[in-house]
């Protein structure tokens, strides 16, 4: 299964017969989707004995996430039901074609309207038009972000900052059926980019989430499916590479973008990118795999057909870490190498998350 089949499913539960109804009726029309950011499959097997709430729940195996493996991404995908090349959200920063600007997805840029960034009918939309009450659950400062405007717009947006609160708007919101809430927490990713997959810190932070969803089970109304998932894994950093230091790969390179496991490399030169892909190929061997634009986009790395307005925001290079290094962007070094966990790439332990239901 995908991320791009979970959103779609859960609709067709609450009577939208025209998706696949591959995870059943929904017993009471009352449906929580629980986005844990950062939340791989990987964490199941490594730390069960620390999620007894969760693990109590129906696996359904491991759903792969889009590419690049990161929020931005993975979100659209589940929230519009269908791939980067449809709603056009291909990576944590990409550069804005026609411009020098690079836009971060996640913290946006006034200049780009979200809609017509991210132009696909997402399904808080869908539900809507289809008398589902849909309801966003989140912290307050996402309430009217560029990015929440792209993603998740067409849900009524209940913020709310400490865990209880977060519980009370969503048991409130699934009172009128039918309901789908989507309910988003980040301490784990956060945790993780910070100290690191498994460390302390982290460990804290999912017990903590796993008491959330004790939470959950105990108010909201009888009959809920609670579906939890996520967006991405995670993985600590090994070799730290400076783009452009003690290497040539900074030959041509006019933006750096994407994030340090899965880079968008914008040339000087576009035209010069299968001497700069081949270039790079030997700079780095076996730690990552590089693609042209063209060659991505005929690999299916972020679906097909990709419509051209989609592929201008492309890089002249992609380029995919295999192994645990990074590639960071120079102008980006002290905040890129302090991070100790990160994901974007294509190891399982980034791309793999997990799909739980559990029944109140």
């Amino acid at each position: 299964m995908r991320t791009s089949e979970i959103t779609p499913a859960i609709f067709a539960s609450l009577g939208l017969s025209q998706y696949e109804s591959r995870l059943g009726a929904s017993p009471a029309n009352r449906e929580l989707l629980f986005l844990i950011d950062g939340l791989g499959a990987q964490t199941l097997d490594d730390f069960p004995e620390l999620i007894p709430n969760i693990m109590s729940g129906k696996s359904f195996g491991d759903v792969i996430t889009s590419f690049p493996s990161t929020t931005s991404t993975a979100l659209a995908t589940l929230m519009t039901g269908s791939m980067p090349n449809e709603h056009g959200m291909l990576g944590y920063t990409v550069r804005v074609p026609n411009s020098d600007r690079v836009l971060n997805a996640l913290k946006w840029d006034e200049k780009v309207d979200p809609v017509i960034w991210q132009p696909k009918e997402n399904f808080f939309e869908i539900g809507a038009k289809h008398g589902v009450n849909v309801t966003h659950v989140a912290g307050k400062r996402y309430e009217g972000t560029g990015f929440t405007r792209a993603v998740f717009r067409g849900a009524k947006y209940r913020g709310a900052n400490l865990y209880p609160d977060l519980v009370a708007e969503s048991a409130d919101a699934l009172q009128k059926t039918p309901a789908f809430v989507y309910l988003y927490v980040n301490d784990l990713d956060v945790a993780g980019h910070v100290a690191g997959y498994g460390s302390e810190k982290w460990l804290l932070a999912l017990k903590m989430i796993d008491n959330l969803v004790a939470q959950l089970k105990a108010k909201l109304p009888t009959g809920t499916r609670i579906w939890i998932t996520g967006d991405h894994g995670m993985l600590n950093v090994g070799q730290k590479i400076v783009i452009g230091r003690d290497n040539l790969l900074g030959t041509e390179v006019k933006t750096i973008a994407g994030e340090p496991r899965a880079r968008h490399i914008y040339l000087d030169r576009p035209e010069k990118s299968d001497e700069i892909a081949n270039l790079w190929r030997d700079e780095l061997g076996a730690i990552a795999t590089i693609y042209t634009k063209n060659q991505a986009i005929d690999q299916n790395l972020f679906g097909l057909p990709m419509p051209e307005k989609f592929a201008e925001r492309i890089g002249d290079l992609i380029a995919i870490v295999n192994d645990d290094s990074i590639l960071i962007d120079p102008s980006r070094e002290k905040l890129e190498s302090a991070m100790i966990g990160h994901h974007g790439g294509l190891t399982d332990s980034e791309r793999n998350v997990p799909l739980i239901q559990l029944l109140v």
